[in-house]
């Protein structure tokens, strides 16, 4: 089974068991239950299917045998005796694999006005976080769901300026700005105290000798110019070293901003409660999303993943569904945006509008 899906290189999970590929007529009905299940939440009858499949010739019993079929290969189940049949998770994923072999390019799935109130959004972006922040939002408005943005952290990370503000005894404020517009700030607990001049010296000289320059390069020539300079300079740099390395760097695991909004939206389609305050509880711990989203974006592609159930890297998540695609400028990856939502969402759409901003993002970043 698989556990996501891309565009055309997507794995296939159109099989029944013995991997027996479903026939057009079986596909034909299963999409058909899949689209009237997210229209109406309700358990699918084969005299609905029959009725809107009359056209294909099909009666009610070769509709109720077909559904047989795909209950059986795990495709549909019957929540009770003497109601219609629902898709599972397997379901979904033969749904959205169908879908995206259709879609030439997601984004075409966007009507044209919904294009324009995407791109009003952005207008007046001054930076990389202002853009990603209203990524989250929009997401979430146009597709129910949850709306997250994830900034990248790596070669872009260029210093624009860092400002650092005497709290009290050994206690410091650091505020540090990239050139995309990345902004950092940190409490800093310092081995020794440092005075405001000092401390201003030590901004004046990051901000003269290392504007422009790439976060991690500045940490490795501060230390290089340690070392040179030991004697005459050891004091100034020890204390510039201290600050630098503890107000922007984390060299095991870079520091990576998350954008969440419409977190709210899950209530309308999550009625288990203590389903939904564990699910509320994974989103606010934001590194939990940061390795959501490693787990099944691959920085390296362009190409949009659907993944339907997410219960094995975050069993809160189980039942939901996340659409990610990476940002990218040329071969540089800058982050990823996605919607994390329930089974029955509007996949085309959402589909769509996760590609589209995430195309906006690329073409945002090669005119700043």
């Amino acid at each position: 089974m698989c556990s996501y899906i891309r565009s055309m290189d997507a794995e296939r999970c159109s099989k029944k068991p013995g991997n027996a590929p479903i026939a057009a007529r079986e596909g034909v009905v299963l999409t058909a239950i899949v689209e009237n299940y997210i229209a109406s939440g309700d358990p699918v009858a084969s005299q609905s299917i029959a009725r809107q499949q009359n056209r294909e010739g099909m009666s009610a019993a070769t509709v109720r045998n077909v559904m047989a079929d795909l209950s059986e290969a795990g495709y549909l189940e019957q929540p009770h005796t003497s109601a219609g049949r629902i898709p599972t998770p397997q379901a979904f994923r033969y749904y959205v694999e169908q879908l995206l072999r259709r879609m030439a390019s997601p984004q075409q799935a966007l009507p044209l006005p919904t294009q324009e109130q995407i791109e009003e959004t952005f207008t007046g972006v001054a930076n990389a976080t202002d853009f990603f922040a209203r990524t989250s939002h929009i997401l979430a408005l146009l597709s129910g769901g949850v709306g997250v943005a994830l900034t990248a952290a790596g070669d872009r990370e260029l210093l624009e300026h860092v400002h650092f503000v005497r709290l009290g005894q050994a206690r410091v404020l650091t505020v540090l700005v990239t050139t995309t517009g990345i902004v950092r700030d940190r409490l800093l607990m310092l081995e020794q105290d440092l005075t405001p001049s000092q401390l201003e010296t030590a901004a004046n000289y990051l901000n003269a000798n290392f504007h422009g320059w790439n976060l991690e390069r500045i940490r490795q020539e501060l230390a290089a110019r340690m070392a040179r300079e030991r004697r005459e300079y050891n004091q100034i740099l020890h204390s510039l070293e201290e600050l630098w390395a503890k107000c922007a760097m984390d060299r095991s695991a870079p520091e990576k901003s998350v954008f969440v909004d419409g977190v709210a939206n899950l209530m309308v389609s999550e009625a288990d409660r203590k389903h939904l305050r564990q699910i509320f509880l994974a989103l606010e711990e934001k590194q939990r999303i940061v390795d959501l989203l490693n787990a099944y974006v691959d920085s390296n592609h362009s190409s949009v993943r659907v993944v339907v159930g997410l219960e094995e890297t975050m069993p809160e998540m189980r039942d939901l569904v996340l659409i990610a695609a990476p940002a990218r400028y040329g071969q540089e990856h800058l982050g990823t945006v996605a919607v994390i939502g329930p089974t029955r969402m509007q996949y085309a759409s959402t589909i769509g509008t996760v590609t589209y901003i995430a195309k906006l993002f690329g073409r945002w970043a090669g005119q700043s």
